[in-house]
């Protein structure tokens, strides 16, 4: 990144932006001068925290449920209100709970609409809201936190990998319509050091990382990398995968 700031002058909005990913995507943001809306939906306390470490000013922060398409709208008109603009948008916020592939029982109807709407719907609710903006840029991108459950199948329920295909699918849609105003771009991490998954700690993920090429755990910031690589550098790709899991799905 440059020193003077890759992103000065313009906006980014981060869903889930107050931990894991999302926070990290969040420092790498305002470090290149953007200005950042951190959206969180029970974090309050860390979105605060969050915004007040951040380097430069103009930053805030917004609850977004992503289950009711309502907030997304509120937050569009947040953004558009008290910014003007919006060029930038990362959907990091998601949803899972691990249920075993072969339960079909505990993976019931209500759970899988749970993790469709927290992976899919609401963030194309958010995307919905805020195109208009992101046209408007004339220099729009959306990355969105994927996963190789998309495409391997595996991950910690068949509705999250069910769910991660529909995102990435969704993306090259997206990406065939709104060019060259908007790109849309996906990374796709395997495990990632975070609390997003419950009971997986991080003894399980070393040793998961002894079986890939790299050999190596994948920390949010190497995720928040890759983001603002497609941002700042990715400028011809539009519609595309970035898979960075240390060689997990190999």
């Amino acid at each position: 990144m440059s020193e003077a700031g890759a992103l000065q002058n313009k906006v980014a909005v981060v869903t889930g932006g107050s931990s894991g990913i999302g926070a990290e995507t969040v420092k790498l943001l305002a470090k290149e001068g953007a200005r950042v809306v951190i959206t969180y939906n029970n974090g309050e306390d860390r979105a605060q925290q969050l915004r007040g470490s951040l380097p430069g000013t103009g930053h805030s922060i917004a609850r977004l449920v992503l289950h009711d398409p309502a907030s997304a709208r509120a937050l569009a008109d947040k953004v558009k209100s008290e910014y003007g603009r919006c060029d930038i948008l990362v959907n990091s916020a998601g949803f899972t709970k691990p249920v075993a592939h072969n339960n079909l029982d505990a993976l019931d109807e209500t759970l899988f609409d749970e993790v469709l709407i927290g992976n899919v719907r609401g963030p194309y609710s958010v995307i919905r809201a805020l195109v208009p903006l992101l046209k408007a840029s004339g220099d729009g991108v959306v990355v969105s936190v994927s996963s190789v459950s998309a495409f391997t199948g595996s991950g910690s329920s068949i509705a999250y990998c069910a769910a991660k295909a529909a995102l990435d699918t969704m993306t090259m849609s997206l990406a065939r319509v709104f060019g060259p105003e908007i790109r849309f771009l996906c990374v796709s991490p395997a495990s990632v050091a975070t609390d997003f998954v419950p009971g997986r700690d991080r003894a399980a993920l070393e040793k998961r990382a002894q079986a890939v090429p790299l050999k190596r755990v994948v920390e949010p910031q190497d995720v928040a990398l890759a983001v603002m690589a497609c941002i700042t550098h990715m400028k011809t790709a539009t519609g595309s995968r970035f898979v960075i899991d240390a060689g997990h799905h190999l």
